[in-house]
């Protein structure tokens, strides 16, 4: 049994300055959180829906950077396909238990099947004894969300303690707002790392925007490889070197990142003061 939280009592708690633009002729390989990063979070994950700008900006990110852009995310691979458009990216899903490389090829994390099932058994019994708490099904993982009645976190933490120390193989991951049991073995820093090891990130300073805890283990990978590690939102304590105040803003610095890659901006240049969705 373990709590797959990572190590970030010691992390900075000075106030973050926002992230700087690339040169024009910067090799930035960017990993992009999903949930809390580029979209808002909602009471039903199912029923977010990216906006059409979003869309054409981050595939207008994904061709400059020759495809060196993935996501990252708790969510499965379909659903960030089915929202992105974008099977033919790499990605990681549920937390990096499954992987796509850039060039197709594709990398699962196994659980007995018997296993996977008495997981799901019980983290179902979980979620019917606390009102409110929705329950997120994904196959190999499971999340309980508590957007619905944050009261409720605590009392299922505790319980949810309870029924990980029943799942050898399995672990804890806390979020905002929902608890997941996930098999071991596998984070977000993980994946992040496996991608860099291949076509087209070898080699590229890496930038990783995120929101959550299960982000931390990505800032801890991209600061050891001096990369550019960014916090999406006001939680503290964090690892991360930078900091945007919400995905209104994260979008606004990925359209200048777009900008500058496209035509050319120093790398000192800051966003602008106020309101991100008020900026030009």
């Amino acid at each position: 049994m373990s709590t797959a939280t990572p190590a970030i009592a010691c992390a900075r708690r000075d106030p973050l300055p926002p992230p700087p633009l690339p040169d024009a002729n910067a090799r930035w390989a960017v990993f992009l959180d999903v949930d809390g990063t580029l979209l808002d979070f909602a009471d039903d994950p199912l029923a977010v829906q990216p906006g059409a700008a979003l869309l054409t900006l981050l595939h207008a990110l994904h061709r400059v950077l020759d495809g060196a852009l993935a996501l990252v995310s708790g969510r499965e691979l379909a659903d960030l396909d089915r929202l992105f458009g974008a099977a033919h990216w790499a990605a990681a899903g549920l937390h990096g238990l499954q992987l796509r490389h850039a060039d197709g090829s594709y990398r699962d994390f196994k659980v007995a099947p018997a296993q996977q099932a008495h997981m799901r058994d019980l983290a179902r019994t979980l979620a019917a004894r606390f009102d409110g708490v929705q329950i997120e099904d994904k196959h190999a993982a499971v999340a309980l969300h508590c957007r619905r009645a944050p009261a409720q976190l605590a009392a299922l933490h505790e319980a949810a303690l309870a029924v990980i120390r029943q799942l050898p193989g399995y672990e804890l991951q806390p979020g905002n707002l929902v608890l997941e049991f996930k098999p071991t073995g596998m984070d977000k820093g993980r994946a992040v790392l496996e991608l860099l090891q291949r076509e087209p990130f070898a080699g590229r300073q890496p930038v990783y925007l995120g929101d959550d805890l299960t982000d931390e283990h990505a800032f801890a990978s991209i600061n050891a490889l001096h990369g550019l590690s960014v916090r999406i939102g006001m939680r503290e304590p964090s690892l991360a070197a930078f900091t945007l105040p919400g995905p209104a803003a994260a979008e606004a610095w990925l359209t200048r990142v777009l900008d500058a890659l496209t035509h050319g901006a120093p790398s000192h240049v800051r966003l602008p003061q106020g309101d991100p969705a008020r900026q030009p």
